[in-house]
């Protein structure tokens, strides 16, 4: 999902914008620029394309223009990303970006009165890469960070599944319908096939 909001500043505003992955609620690509442009959302894509190289996913976002720019939809295409986006005026299904919204004016920007762009674009960035990524909790994710959530479910990927434990001596059964098929020829009747 992506989504822009502004941060304020004392020489004006920053505006930045966020590609949160839907699955483990990660920033994945965010950008931040003094104009509120086409190119600020492509800088967001690119670095989302970079980290996730995508196939096949889908970007969803409101219809801001900078999301219904033919720049913005070449640039889905070239890197293999279905753009889809909400109705007009509706933004229950973009609440993932603007619950972290929320979350960053909540816990960044009404705790801070930046001077400048400078300080705001520092702030933003070790929020998102230094305590929301790492290790802000998710009651979504099991009480785990984006980056933990990531990390288990990756590790979970690569053990092997066990089989079935058997006593010692006995032979594990992996073919369950030819196992039932001989005890039905050993005891006729009493097991059902």
């Amino acid at each position: 999902m992506a989504d822009i909001t502004y941060v304020p500043t004392g020489s004006g505003f920053l505006y930045l914008d966020v590609v949160v992955d839907a699955w483990s609620r990660r920033v994945v690509g965010w950008s931040m620029q003094t104009r509120l442009k086409t190119e600020l959302v492509l800088k967001a894509l690119d670095m989302a394309v970079e980290q996730r190289r995508p196939h096949g996913v889908i970007l969803h976002s409101d219809q801001g223009c900078q999301y219904t720019s033919i720049a913005f939809g070449l640039r889905c295409k070239h890197a293999g990303v279905r753009p889809s986006m909400g109705s007009v005026g509706d933004a229950y299904d973009n609440a993932l970006c603007e619950s972290f919204f929320a979350t960053l004016e909540c816990e960044l920007i009404e705790q801070h009165h930046f001077r400048n762009q400078a300080e705001a674009r520092m702030a933003v960035f070790d929020f998102i890469e230094g305590w929301y990524n790492p290790h802000r909790r998710h009651s979504s994710l099991g009480q785990k960070s984006p980056l933990s959530f990531e990390r288990d479910h990756a590790h979970a990927a690569r053990i092997p599944k066990r089989l079935p434990v058997h006593r010692e001596g006995s032979t594990p059964i992996h073919d369950w319908p030819t196992a039932l098929n001989h005890l039905a020829l050993v005891f006729p009747g009493r097991v059902p096939v």
